[in-house]
């Protein structure tokens, strides 16, 4: 059995994904500012490293925790479930633009949408 990774066309289609994902992100009012101050390039590729990971194509993730990723934007600058149902919007649209199937976005949503991922990312 593939994993999501190799269903979604491994590393080539992670990242034009993270890419076109992170164009939409960077022009979206409600969370552009977020990242004003990132290094992008970094951010793409850890991005890259987590998708890799967590839709079965490593078996290891070395970056931070979501938990220490996000503390900073949580206390600071006011992330909220509002922002992290908008990062989730605009990666099921770029996953549309790329013609990935249905069954598969959904994969992808359960992964990175789960109660506990969001609770991780959010603080709480």
């Amino acid at each position: 059995m593939s994993t999501l990774y190799e269903k979604l066309g491994g590393a080539a289609a992670v990242d034009l994904a993270v890419d076109n994902f992170y164009q939409k992100v960077l022009a979206d009012d409600r969370f552009k500012a977020f990242f004003a101050n990132t290094d992008m390039d970094r951010q793409k590729q850890h991005q890259k490293m987590f998708m890799t990971y967590a839709f079965g194509g490593s078996d290891t993730f070395s970056g931070r925790s979501m938990r220490v990723a996000h503390k900073d934007l949580v206390d600071n600058m006011g992330l909220t479930d509002m922002h992290f149902d908008a990062i989730a919007e605009n990666l099921v649209a770029t996953l549309n633009e790329l013609n990935v199937p249905q069954d598969l976005i959904d994969e992808v949503v359960t992964i990175v949408g789960s109660v506990q991922h969001r609770n991780d990312v959010l603080n709480r």
